[in-house]
């Protein structure tokens, strides 16, 4: 009796430690921003070429799911003061330099106003992925509300 009862608590914190492991997926997002393609569109809208995402199957999983994402501090002036873009590589290097492309940049909608922050400061966040593969108005990769951590 004493076996199963082992048996069971182990096999309960084994359950609980999967649970919790799907809930936050401990992927590193920024690879998985890399492998997405871009291909080159007409919008009717504006008359022009933009490039449009094709999601891989792994990050259309990670879609509506929290994540972490950490990066460089991207100032941007931005008409909320709870949106701040996070980069894979520091401001010299970032997308909005030209240096890089747009799976090296996402936009981060936090739930409250964020403390005062340093350009190139390491900032790790907390929020539901989303994916955008339409707008050209927004950033390809999003994490809503989201909270620094």
């Amino acid at each position: 009796m004493q076996l199963f009862q082992r048996f069971f608590l182990v096999f309960f914190l084994l359950s609980v430690g999967a649970a919790q492991s799907q809930t936050l997926p401990k992927k590193d997002l920024w690879a998985l921003f890399q492998q997405v393609p871009f291909k080159e569109k007409l919008n009717r809208d504006f008359g022009l070429y933009f490039f449009y995402p094709e999601f891989t199957e792994e990050l259309k999983v990670l879609k509506g799911k929290e994540v972490v994402l950490k990066g460089f501090y991207i100032p941007l002036d931005l008409q909320s003061n709870q949106t701040l873009i996070l980069s894979k590589y520091p401001m010299a290097e970032c997308f909005f330099c030209g240096a890089a492309g747009p799976e090296s940049v996402a936009v981060v909608y936090l739930k409250a106003k964020p403390p005062r922050m340093k350009v190139d400061q390491i900032v790790e966040v907390r929020g539901i992925l989303d994916l955008n593969a339409t707008d050209v108005e927004e950033m390809t990769f999003i994490i809503r509300n989201a909270t620094i951590i």
